[in-house]
């Protein structure tokens, strides 16, 4: 007899899921025998669709839209067509690396509004449907990088500060609905994150980093426990614990270290 899958035939909405760790979290979904909604701002979301197809996912649908804005978040909105959704994973983040002021405008202002603006309409949209229905999990894609100024991914960091809050809160006034809210917090992950973000000349560019796989695994665990949190990684979790105690400023040097332009060089 085969696995008996528990969560087999149930929805699942997943964002940022073409590549990184919202590919890998829509795995575990498709293992998992879900229907799945993945959504990206980029073409590849089809090829990610296709992939998770042969995974064992009882359904794949696939919509190529900007979610920094509120009409891409609309479009994804429709495209559920008022089902119940029992996962919705808030994954959706984009980074930008070198100095705030040296940075381009559109730029910054696209990472507020993907990580930030984007990630809160869409979960005020879709959560209500769960909290009417009595049951649900949502994932939010925070990060360690919320515990520190990030000097030279100053944006960046303060939009992870947010969500990290934000979280606690929403699980907090939510508490008693059924839906539980499990706020995912890893370290740098080895995704597309830092080319795209334009820090491959940064230390933390070229370091070693987890695997997207895992963090998925453990964000996607933590999720289904009801958790309030998953920090990935115990190099990860000592450097929160470190941040948690360490002064604002010191925290900031270390930080450009770290992320300051050339620093792959030193």
């Amino acid at each position: 007899m085969g696995k008996t899958l528990p969560h087999a035939g149930k929805y699942s909405v997943v964002t940022g899921a073409s590549t990184g760790i919202g590919f890998e979290l829509a795995k575990n979904c498709a293992m998992d025998g879900m229907e799945i909604l993945v959504v990206a701002d980029e073409p590849e979301i089809e090829n990610a669709a296709v992939q998770l197809r042969s995974l064992g996912a009882a359904k794949v649908e696939a919509l190529q839209a900007d979610l920094s804005n509120e009409e891409g978040v609309d479009e994804l909105v429709a495209a559920t067509k008022g089902r119940t959704i029992e996962h919705l994973i808030a994954n959706a983040g984009r980074g930008l690396g070198k100095a705030f002021l040296d940075q381009d405008w559109m730029d910054a202002r696209h990472v507020v509004n993907t990580n930030i603006t984007g990630t809160i309409y869409l979960l005020h949209r879709l959560a209500p449907r769960m909290r009417d229905a009595g049951g649900g999990r949502i994932l939010i894609t925070g990060s360690i990088a919320g515990f520190m100024p990030g000097s030279y991914q100053a944006v960046y960091n303060g939009t992870k500060a947010f969500l990290d809050s934000f979280s606690f809160a929403l699980r907090e006034e939510i508490r008693d609905s059924g839906v539980t809210v499990t706020c995912l917090m890893p370290g740098a992950t080895e995704t597309e994150f830092f080319e795209r973000a334009g820090m491959m000349d940064t230390k933390i560019g070229q370091e070693k980093k987890m695997d997207p796989a895992e963090v998925a695994r453990q964000g996607y665990d933590a999720m289904l426990a009801g958790a309030g949190e998953v920090i990935t990684g115990w190099q990860n979790k000592m450097r929160a614990a470190v941040a948690r105690v360490l002064p604002a400023g010191q925290l900031a040097k270390q930080h450009t270290k770290e992320a300051a332009p050339g620093t792959a060089k030193q």
